[in-house]
């Protein structure tokens, strides 16, 4: 009789999965709007910036310097900055799901997730994640992105835990195969009932 692989520990991503995304193109496609910018060029900016800015090597407000106050604007750093943080919303469901897991079967939750360091720490303030996740491999701590395999490497090495005891619950396809190749097995997160039944098919089940 096969031997079932205990599940000891659970990565997860944020945006997407626990929470909204934290500054996507939709949301400065609003930002846009609101404070009356040129999308094409602040969206230039941003993609040959974001990666440093979420690998942790600039602040929010050298980041902003680069995409929006490179010149005199009518509105200040801090209104944008109120108006980015105020994107993040919670997944309630996703959120309640993964502290009721924690809790019946003692796992080690540990976040791998792409986030600059102002709003990752806001989010995580905000909306208490720290009160159910133990680790945090943010981007913006370890200066790893995601899809380097490493920062999944990295989270293996500081949770200590062997690949085929993690499931990882991620959104993006890419990401979830690169987990995949390193032998963690992974659910690409498209809503709350699907990732309930993918989980219990993996041996995490929750009583209704």
């Amino acid at each position: 009789m096969k031997r079932e692989i205990p599940i000891t520990t659970l990565f997860l991503d944020i945006g997407g999965v626990l929470l909204s995304d934290g500054w996507s193109h939709e949301f400065r496609r609003l930002a846009v709007k609101m404070f009356g910018l040129d999308l094409e060029e602040m969206e230039r900016r941003n993609n040959q910036t974001y990666d440093m800015y979420e690998s942790g090597n600039l602040t929010i407000e050298e980041y902003l310097d680069r995409i929006v106050f490179y010149k005199k604007r009518s509105f200040t750093t801090a209104q944008f900055q109120k108006f980015i943080f105020a994107q993040s919303k919670p997944y309630l469901q996703m959120i309640e799901l993964i502290r009721r897991l924690k809790t019946r079967y003692g796992l080690k939750i540990v976040v791998v997730s792409n986030e600059a360091r102002e709003l990752n720490s806001y989010r995580i303030r905000k909306f208490k994640l720290d009160t159910f996740v133990d680790i945090f491999i943010s981007s913006c701590f370890v200066h790893i992105r995601k899809p380097d395999a490493k920062i999944f490497q990295l989270a293996l090495d500081i949770a200590q835990a062997p690949a085929q005891n993690v499931i990882y619950i991620e959104n993006t396809p890419m990401f979830v195969e690169i987990a995949e190749d390193l032998g963690i097995r992974s659910i690409l997160h498209k809503d709350y009932q699907s990732t309930c039944v993918k989980l219990s098919s993996l041996g995490l089940k929750i009583e209704k």
